[in-house]
This record gives structure tokens, C-alpha cells and sequence, in this order.
């Protein structure tokens, strides 16, 4: 029996998994499909949260330790498993914003780098932008990672460690219920016990947890996108407009996302998604006119209020804890969401205040 086992196999999962483990606790990761493969593969990779200004303090506290780890996330992984996650340090172009004093602000109160640029600046960037920009908002240290390469380079990187047992196509049907105390989960190939358990199902936590009759706010929210084959260098970093944003990768596709759409468990997508997507991408860059689009896709978020995750102990239930709802924001919150909640489970000093993340107050019964 392990001291630990996370119900969900997404980049939070993964990760959680792993810091658990690098302190020596045995864990047990169960996956009902393959290891970050919903919306940990779907999402645009940007290690920031989009307009970051317009976040509460909690997700802000989350983010801005998240984003100082991962140049060094990144590298562990690569020496690790020879999977390189493509982090890309190129900084965040956001241009015709309508609240940019608000930005300013924002940034002074945090100490973030951010500043205002004209047009010369911009196109002495990225010269293949639409013309007429007048000013941009620019973030020099944010980055993009490529999240397939870093869920596989987080996979295997939990698949070789000897302290944690990896089971995929594993789907969690129930808990195992003893008294007032959660032993572990039932699933179609059999239980699965452990001292704690962790639901980090992502869109799919609250169906988990209405088996107990507890209700959390977590909604599935669809996002469709697309990825262009494109000449490298057409564009160089992240670049957004009208809420819409662009993302080059290292071999030259462009990523163009998103949609917001509250549609339920469906993830098929849509023409008139496709050709949104495509007229912002264009928009953006009018040269992408004339690049096929190779791939168009859609995933689920795990929506929150305010996009505040829930991470910490069920009160009432002993052995139950969350790890789930960061919506928009699972990849840029996710190194700090899981350093966090590794500090509380192991008893350690936590790294930030757990209180804006308890899920203390914050649940229902159904």
C-alpha cells in the first residue's frame, strides 16, 4: 500500500507525483486514460496566465512562483528523459490592450517586468505583424513550453521512478470508504488502497467527488485550436490581440487559440470555431493566409470561480485531499500548486500561504 495515491494522471498529477516521491514517499498514480493526455495536451503552453493583471492574488502568488521553476523544470526533465520539453524564453507581446493603465499597476504592486512599447518596438520584434499596432503591453520573462513534450517528459519521468507505481486505462469508479475515512479507490480492475488520497481529475474532479455527495464548483469549459505549418521564424514569441493569442514553436507551427465554451463533456469541434480561430490567426499575422493548418483540436478546462484551484484536505472526510480547478492556468500554476500541496501532505513548511486555496468553506453537499 503506498503512503500516497493522486486519482489523475494530468500535468498536476504528474508533477504531484513526482515532488512526492523526490521526498521519499511512495505514491500510486491512477490515470482511466493515458498520463496528460486531456487538457494538459490540448492547451497553448504559455507559462503565464493570459493579461495576468486581470487575476485575483492567489492565482498572481501561484503563478509567479511557478514561472521562476520551470527554466530549471525543464532542464531536470531533459537530463532526466532525454525529452526536451522546448521551453521557450522569448517573452509575451499583447498588443491594442484597453487596460493598460491597470496593467501598469499591476505590475508595479508585484514587481513584474512589463512595460509599454510603441510601434517601432514591435515590429523591430516581429516585423511579420499585421500593420497599424500603435502600442503593446510587453512581458520580457514570459515563456512558452511545449505541453505534449513536457506531459511525456513528466510520464516518463514518473514511469522510471521506483517509488511510484504507475496504472493508465485505470478509470476510478468510487472510494474506498472506511467509517469517516477514505482508504483509497475502486476501479474497474480492482481497489487501490493508500494512506492519502488525491483527486486531480481536472474537469472531471466533481463527478469523482459527487460519489461522496460533496459538490465542488469545477465545470468542464471547452477551448478549440489550431496549429499552422509554418516557415520558422515567421513569428518569434507569443504574441495576443483581442484575447485570441499566437504561439511558435521551435520546428516553425503556430498554435491559435482559444474558444471559451461551456458545452458539457463535449469535446468535438466546430466550423465556425475554425474559422474564428483562423481569422484572428490571421488578424495577427495575414502572412498565415498562406500556411496550411495542420492539426484543429479542443479540450477541457477545469473551470473555477475566479480560476482559483482548490488544494488541500476535504474537511470532514480524513484521507481525502484536491489538487484541482486552476481552469485556464494548470500548466502555469501546476509547479507551485504541487510544491504546495507536497509541503502540506508531508507536513512540511509550505512554500505560500495554503488559506486562498483551502477547500475549507469552499464545498457543498449535493
Amino acid at each position: 500500500m503506498s503512503d500516497i495515491l493522486i486519482a489523475g494522471g494530468g500535468v498536476i498529477g504528474l508533477m504531484l507525483a513526482r515532488e512526492l516521491a523526490q521526498a521519499g514517499a511512495s505514491v500510486t498514480l491512477v490515470e482511466r486514460g493515458r498520463c496528460a493526455r486531456e487538457s494538459s495536451w490540448a492547451g497553448g503552453g504559455i507559462v503565464s496566465p493570459l493579461y495576468p493583471w486581470r487575476y485575483s492574488d492567489p492565482v498572481t502568488r501561484l503563478a509567479t512562483w511557478s514561472q521562476t521553476s520551470y527554466v530549471h523544470l525543464a532542464q531536470e526533465l531533459f537530463a532526466e528523459t532525454g525529452c526536451d520539453p522546448e521551453l521557450r524564453q522569448k517573452g509575451m507581446l499583447m498588443v491594442s490592450v484597453h487596460d493598460e493603465d491597470k496593467a501598469l499597476s499591476w505590475a508595479s504592486a508585484y514587481h513584474r517586468p512589463l512595460m509599454r512599447v510603441d510601434s517601432a518596438f514591435i515590429y523591430a520584434r516581429e516585423p511579420n505583424l499585421a500593420p497599424g499596432f500603435d502600442s503593446a503591453l510587453w512581458m520580457p520573462e514570459v515563456g512558452s513550453i511545449r505541453n505534449p513534450r513536457l506531459g511525456r517528459a513528466l510520464r516518463t519521468s514518473v514511469e522510471q521512478h521506483p517509488l511510484i507505481q504507475l496504472h493508465e486505462e485505470t478509470e476510478v469508479t468510487g472510494f474506498i470508504l472506511q467509517g469517516e475515512r477514505i482508504c483509497g479507490v475502486r476501479t474497474a480492475h480492482g481497489d487501490v488502497r493508500a494512506e492519502q488520497t488525491v483527486v486531480a481529475g481536472g474537469a472531471w474532479s466533481s463527478e469523482l467527488l459527487s460519489s461522496l455527495g460533496l459538490k465542488i464548483q469545477v465545470e468542464p469549459v471547452k477551448g478549440q485550436m489550431m496549429i499552422f505549418n509554418a516557415a520558422v521564424g515567421l513569428i518569434d514569441r507569443v504574441v495576443m490581440l483581442d484575447g485570441r493569442y499566437l504561439i511558435p514553436r521551435n520546428d516553425g507551427q503556430i498554435l491559435i487559440g482559444s474558444t471559451l465554451e461551456h458545452v458539457g463533456f463535449d469535446k468535438s469541434t466546430t466550423d465556425a470555431a475554425r474559422k474564428s480561430l483562423h481569422q484572428s490567426a490571421l488578424s495577427i499575422v495575414p502572412a498565415l493566409e498562406q500556411c496550411p493548418v495542420a492539426h484543429h483540436w479542443a479540450g477541457l478546462r477545469p473551470g473555477t470561480p475566479e480560476g482559483i484551484p482548490y488544494i488541500g484536505a476535504v474537511p470532514g472526510v480524513e484521507g481525502l485531499h484536491l489538487n484541482c480547478g486552476h481552469f485556464r492556468n494548470g500548466l502555469v500554476l501546476a509547479p507551485a500548486s504541487t510544491r504546495l500541496h507536497a509541503d502540506l501532505l508531508l507536513g512540511r513548511s509550505p512554500v505560500i500561504d495554503p488559506q486562498a486555496y483551502s477547500p475549507v468553506g469552499r464545498l457543498q453537499a449535493l
